[in-house]
């Protein structure tokens, strides 16, 4: 099937993002990008997609949702060699700092593309991941907060009033719920297994001051399919989208809920991520930015269903 010409899907890609090289055996290697750049050749989607060049993004709109002091450790352990980021398993490597201002900044120009016209969606296929980076601390494999740096980019650079993101990563987002929780302008609605890694996004946990109730959990327990997905979908993410009404919609596009996925235990498949997709891009303009999955294939193939998804009629 290929994609239609009235739907135009950006992908943004660089082989910067490779340089990113946590320890040997870590689920979060260059393999992940490998294998989604050379599955979208084999099932003939990269010559249908709008390849789109990332660019770095700047020091200041990294440090308008992380504090100066943490950019500037990370930048620093970058050039000193690396090493681990947090107490767990959050590495960088000497290459790591272009990476992820690299991801960010794909982001940012994702944002360009779709608010300008020339796509009418984009998925950006980056790495370091980055929804559970927190203003001032790495965690959860991520650097910096990708799509937080675009959803900011997109209010202060386009002047866009309502950003909404979902997150359907089998991780909750800490870092993004952690960032906005605050801000009435960003609607952040999160589909995660719970209890789980990172321990956050109980139903209780909706905003607070002036963000009260612009943050919606839906902890969901292990073992959970396609009909849980879809119904959350269906009776709660879709009606609060309609309601919020966002300018853009960006999607923390985690594929780590498939069933064959090694570090989680839902039970998706790649033709669900394609039915959520269709649920959501037509409320706002989609996109979308790649956080977890960890079996290749599953991941390759997830992309592709995401994609069509975005792209057919």
């Amino acid at each position: 099937m290929t994609l239609s010409r009235a739907r135009t899907v950006g992908f943004l890609y660089s082989e910067t993002f490779l340089g990113h090289v946590p320890p040997a055996g870590h689920p979060e290697r260059p393999d992940r990008l490998r294998r989604i750049v050379q599955h979208m050749k084999d099932c003939h989607l990269w010559e249908e997609i709008v390849h789109l060049a990332p660019v770095p993004s700047p020091e200041g709109h990294i440090v308008a949702v992380h504090s100066k002091d943490y950019y500037e450790g990370v930048r620093q352990r970058c050039v000193a060699g690396g090493g681990l980021l947090d107490e767990g398993d959050t590495y960088a490597s000497p290459r790591s700092f272009d990476a992820a201002v690299l991801a960010a900044g794909a982001v940012e120009v994702a944002v360009d593309a779709v608010v300008g016209g020339k796509v009418t969606s984009a998925f950006c296929a980056v790495r370091p991941p980055g929804h559970h980076a927190e203003r001032d601390r790495s965690m959860g494999f991520c650097l910096f907060n990708n799509i937080a740096v675009g959803a900011r980019y997109a209010q202060r650079h386009h002047g866009l009033k309502k950003v909404a993101i979902v997150d359907w990563d089998v991780h909750h987002g800490n870092g993004t719920q952690h960032i906005f929780e605050e801000d009435p302008s960003v609607f952040y609605i999160s589909l995660h297994q719970f209890p789980f890694y990172p321990g956050s996004g109980a139903r209780g946990e909706s905003g607070k001051g002036k963000g009260e109730g612009r943050t919606l959990n839906i902890p969901l327990p292990a073992g959970t399919g396609e009909a849980g997905y879809l119904a959350a979908f269906d009776e709660e993410v879709v009606p609060v989208l309609r309601e919020f009404t966002p300018d853009l919609l960006l999607v923390s596009a985690g594929f780590d809920a498939h069933r064959d996925d090694p570090l989680a235990e839902m039970r998706l498949t790649e033709d669900s991520y394609a039915k959520m997709t269709m649920r959501v891009r037509d409320i706002a303009p989609v996109i979308s930015v790649l956080e977890g999955g960890y079996n290749l294939d599953a991941l390759a193939r997830s992309v592709e269903q995401h994609l069509r998804a975005l792209g057919n009629e």
